[in-house]
């Protein structure tokens, strides 16, 4: 039986991507100055048509997070055939699009405006990105490591455990470092360095919970 979940409020028509593409690149170039009236303007799409797809400025925000978090897609394995390899490769895949999407221009720009409002108490944008951006990600992994644990393939107390293990040892200290403005860590640093980065993860965790290294 395979496994898979689908993920509903992450799909949306070409033409509703379209909108949140123009809602994110507005996001990365006037940060807190999203409004509805320059979304509509960007994709050449009425106000009207935003407020019935989306309700309303948070509704637009929750989806835009949605579908930036959407990049990091949840790997696709079948139960019966579970092994090593394609739960390494699953892994790396993961790994690979988390890197991927938290390096970008978007993620960041997101991030330090989440982190802004919630310190200023401004809107509820911080919770918006917090529930569909890490908390829709880790619920894509997590089912991947179950699996694992069910095939014997993986041994380890509970499976939030082992996916905040996987977390730290794919993202390390870079996301930080990019929202602070790190100097010493460009976007391109770190793309250079994405194939090392994910297998270097995923050997690590295998380490630590793999059933022959705990055996």
């Amino acid at each position: 039986m395979a496994l898979a979940i689908k993920v509903n409020e992450e799909t949306f028509t070409p033409r509703q991507q379209a909108v949140l593409t123009a809602a994110l690149d507005l996001l990365v170039e006037n940060g807190d100055g999203l409004t509805m009236t320059a979304v509509a303007r960007r994709a050449s799409c009425s106000k009207e048509t935003l407020y019935k797809w989306f309700g309303d400025r948070d509704g637009l925000l929750t989806a835009t997070v949605q579908w930036q978090a959407a990049k990091v897609r949840m790997p696709f394995v079948d139960r019966s055939h579970l092994n090593i390899k394609a739960l390494r490769a699953s892994l790396e895949q993961f790994a690979r699009d988390l890197l991927t999407t938290i390096i970008g221009e978007v993620s960041i720009t997101l991030n330090r405006t989440a982190i802004t409002h919630a310190a200023q108490e401004k809107d509820d944008l911080g919770n918006i990105v917090l529930e569909n951006g890490p908390m829709a990600i880790r619920r894509r992994l997590k089912p991947i490591l179950e699996a694992a644990r069910d095939a014997r393939l993986l041994r380890f107390p509970n499976s939030e455990e082992a996916y905040r293990t996987f977390y730290g040892l794919v993202v390390r200290d870079v996301q930080i470092r990019l929202l602070l403005g790190d100097k010493g860590l460009t976007q391109s640093n770190v793309e250079a360095n994405i194939e090392a980065d994910v297998k270097a993860a995923a050997d690590q965790f295998l380490t630590l919970y793999g059933v022959k290294a705990n055996s």
